[in-house]
């Protein structure tokens, strides 16, 4: 084991390599392909991946065996908001998994955090990508406040940015491979409101890879060219296709020297949901690759192959953009959302053959069915090599809807012809990609069951001197651990004396255990003898002693079952009786006179966001309503909306640190979510002077949240929730970027995305270039004024932010008026037509 508060970067030279798995079998590809580290789920409850197969205890503590005999290590996702309730179940789970062998956990929930650093300040914690952190203020608060270990940052920072955070001297976990997310991780509702499954809950439905239309204020759908607009710059250009929240797939592996230079400790590979071959064929591109770095050694035919062996897994195409700072049209897969693999060759010819008939049915005493099948030979010119069994698509150009696929039926060499049989003929000119290599999934195969996928190299020494005991003693190339074992005392030979090279022949023979030899030293005095099956005994001794030294750190573990820490429950928060329960009807606004409307209303407590502040002349008392996006670049605009004493609403952990620094008075807004009761105790530790709970909440959830809470709680009651918050700007794929948002006319028209159902969903970009995206159907939950305001919430909020003056007014009338009817002793009015109550009474699961 590395030694805590040691990076593996300062130990190493070149970044961790971090692989998934969500099972056993992409845990053995993981492993085979070189990890350094692999991350993984126990059971299906509390991690972002839920429905990947991941592991139960007998499984995980095998999976943690071999890896740490291999030396790598294991890290548990406990990375999903966890309710009050599901609190002892989850700590459970941490306990179980750090005695079954685990190195560390992944956690989002800030309430989970504090638990186990509460509990057992040894555990090694990281802080999820799913916390939202992003510039250094934010990371230095996870060291300080948390003591955390490392801290997991946002996919969309640069390496400039990550330099700067870096000299925190947290360690960093940043993104190196795969599906990018359109929304900034932890903040997305979109497949939450859509359907219940929510992302901060392991279950995203991924609405991101379906077709949208853009539509206009009439509802007309405007165009995504799909070829270059002419003046433009090639980046501004429309792209065509319907997928508009599309990202392609992530791919560092040409700038690991930029990524080791700016401070990244740990590279982490996407895919807990992919297949072995997937796991197998990109952890080992990157193995490579970090290993090329490592010994200062590359070649272009080493790149070449890595790249190959990339495209051949599944991929989007690939992009590097957020590296760069850059967030343009060239980062998103607009045409497809599904593996476009390595384009090897195309059509140029196709021949119709007779159908066949063929028998389909019969089993288990159901019916026989004949069957006519159609068939054609495709013949394929190849300008890559290809394998037998590679899966090859095959598209036409004129109407790429019209694809299918069909097996390689050789290996074959790049320039060669090769018959493909195929369902029907296709036209001369279609596109030939290899979208899944036979290769990959035989090396997966191979290693998918086995207890030994990876050796782990040793020196050996081995001694044989007249009249003492045979030992032979393993020792870790690198020093840390090291077993001995003797044996048989050795005698003078008999017959024929045994030689050096024997002896290295017999005692390296470690077929079975998880040891290879890599150096030697043999100490052989002229002329011993001795029977090779005791010194294969004495090998065999050797191998179990020191595979014992490398488990014992983990071996003490087992006691923990009694623990006290682990025991202890979850504090019950004391009943306390609140001085500031007065109801109070809020209105976030964007415009003055917005916020003149919403006080005309019967608004007592206005907010606006902080652009719109800066835009105009407000009125006093408008409070500032945050980004939950706080990059370094975003400091210079909102931090000075942080001034000691006064309220101001934080939409990210780092303005909280700078709010409890200056001594602001803090408002937690729903995108820091707060699920449970400890949650809600850590951030009023660390300064939150209010909480607005988060809309994925049942109302019962949140009536025990706000009887539970000693600082002023709060909750959207009507208007439209923002599910989504993008770095890259939705309008771009119209082709008419002016790379200037302020100037941008299109920014200011009242679009929307249409989804697949037909709903509506309204997008705007803000001035810095991100895209906010709003659900489709408007939110009223007056009718709940009366259940809310008896449990203890105190503020009731329209967000008004897509409302004009007129609609604000009669919004915050309607909120002002169920207040004053639950006063009263009456029942609210009922839901406006066609409004959704969220998730107040339909939970996420």
């Amino acid at each position: 084991m590395m030694a805590r508060g040691t990076t593996f970067l300062e130990a190493h030279g070149v970044p961790e390599l971090l692989a998934p798995a969500g099972g056993p079998e992409p845990f053995n590809a993981a492993l085979a392909a070189g990890a350094d580290a692999i991350y993984c789920g126990l059971g299906n409850d509390f991690n972002a991946r839920r429905g990947a197969h991941n592991f139960d205890d007998e499984s995980f503590a095998a999976a943690c065996r071999r890896a740490h005999l291999a030396g790598t290590r294991v890290y548990v996702t406990v990375n999903v908001a966890v309710s009050t309730e599901e609190m002892p179940r989850v700590l459970e789970l941490v306990r179980r998994a750090w005695g079954l062998g685990a190195d560390a956990f992944i956690i989002q929930d800030w309430g989970l955090m504090a638990e186990v650093r509460r509990r057992w300040p040894e555990v090694e914690v990281h802080v999820s990508t799913q916390a939202n952190v992003h510039d250094a203020r934010g990371v230095a608060w996870c060291r300080d406040v948390w003591g955390a270990d490392r801290v997991t940052l946002s996919r969309e920072l640069s390496l400039a940015e990550i330099a700067r955070i870096a000299e925190e001297g947290v360690e960093l976990e940043c993104f190196g491979h795969g599906a990018l997310c359109f929304c900034y991780s932890g903040v997305c509702l979109m497949s939450s409101l859509n359907g219940g499954r929510s992302a901060n809950r392991g279950l995203c439905a991924q609405p991101c890879r379906l077709p949208y239309d853009l539509i206009d204020e009439d509802g007309g759908v405007m165009e995504i060219p799909g070829v270059a607009t002419q003046g433009l710059p090639e980046k501004s250009r429309g792209v065509g296709g319907t997928r508009l929240l599309c990202p392609k797939d992530y791919c560092t592996v040409d700038h690991l020297a930029g990524m080791r230079d700016a401070g990244v400790g740990s590279l982490k590979v996407e895919g807990r949901m992919k297949a072995p071959d997937y796991v197998l064929s990109v952890v080992g591109a990157y193995r490579d690759a970090l290993d090329a770095l490592s010994a200062g050694e590359d070649s272009e035919a080493g790149a070449a192959a890595r790249h190959r062996r990339l495209k051949r897994a599944f991929n989007r195409d690939f992009t590097d953009s957020y590296l760069w700072g850059s967030s343009d049209n060239d980062m998103m897969s607009y045409e497809r959302s599904n593996n476009r693999g390595e384009v090897v060759g195309e059509v140029v010819g196709s021949r119709q053959l007779e159908d066949a008939v063929v028998r389909r049915g019969g089993g288990n005493g159901g019916r026989e069915r004949m069957r006519r099948l159609t068939r054609a030979d495709v013949e394929v010119r190849l300008t890559a090599p290809v394998d037998e069994g590679d899966l090859l698509e095959l598209r036409p150009v004129d109407d790429p809807t019209q694809f299918l696929t069909a097996p390689a039926p050789s290996d074959a060499a790049a320039g060669e012809t090769i018959t493909c049989r195929a369902a029907r003929p296709m036209p001369a000119g279609s596109v030939v990609r290899l979208i899944r290599s036979q290769r990959a999934l035989d090396e997966a195969a191979r290693v998918a069951d086995k207890d030994v996928v990876r050796r782990r190299p040793v020196r050996v020494r081995v001694t044989a001197r007249l009249g003492e005991p045979f030992s032979v003693e393993l020792s870790r190339a690198d020093g840390a651990a090291s077993a001995r074992a003797e044996g048989f005392v050795v005698e003078a030979a008999r017959t024929r004396e045994v030689t050096g090279e024997e002896l290295v022949e017999h005692v390296g023979r470690m077929g079975q255990s998880p040891f290879e030899p890599v150096e030697w030293d043999v100490v052989l005095d002229p002329g011993c003898g001795m029977s090779f099956s005791a010194v294969h005994k004495v090998r065999a001794e050797a191998c179990a002693l020191l595979e014992e030294a490398l488990l014992s750190p983990y071996a003490s573990r087992a006691a923990c079952k009694g623990d006290s820490h682990f025991c202890t429950p979850v504090p019950a928060r004391a009943k306390v009786t609140v001085p500031f329960a007065r109801p109070c009807v809020c209105a976030l606004v964007t415009t003055p006179e917005c916020a003149e409307a919403a006080r005309a209303g019967g608004a007592t407590r206005v907010y606006a966001p902080a652009d719109d502040l800066a835009e105009d002349e407000w009125p006093e008392g408008v409070i500032p309503w945050l980004d939950e996006i706080c990059r370094e670049g975003d400091h210079a605009r909102l931090d000075r909306w942080v001034r000691p004493g006064d309220p101001v609403a934080v939409g990210n952990v780092s303005e909280l640190a700078l709010a409890a620094e200056l001594g602001s008075a803090p408002e937690i807004r729903s995108c820091i979510p707060v699920h449970n009761e400890s949650c809600l105790a850590a951030l009023e530790d660390a300064g939150a002077a209010g909480v607005w709970l988060s809309p994925e909440l049942t109302l019962d959830e949140v009536c025990a949240l706000a009887r539970a809470s000693r600082v002023p709680v709060g909750l959207s009651v009507l208007g439209r929730e923002r599910v989504m918050t993008s770095e890259h700007c939705v309008l771009q794929a119209l082709g008419r970027c002016v790379h200037d948002c302020r100037r941008c006319a299109l920014r200011r028209r009242r679009l929307s995305l249409r989804d697949i159902d037909g709903r509506e969903l309204p997008v705007r970009t803000d001035v810095n270039g991100r895209s906010r995206i709003w659900f489709g159907q408007l939110l009223d939950a007056t009718p709940q004024v009366d259940a809310l305001l008896a449990a203890g919430v105190s503020r009731l909020l329209v967000d008004a932010q897509l409302m004009d003056q007129e609609e604000v007014a009669t919004a915050v009338r309607r909120v002002a008026r169920a207040v004053e009817a639950a006063c009263a002793g009456r029942k609210p009015a009922r839901r406006l037509p066609g409004a959704t109550s969220g998730h107040l009474f339909s939970g996420i699961g």
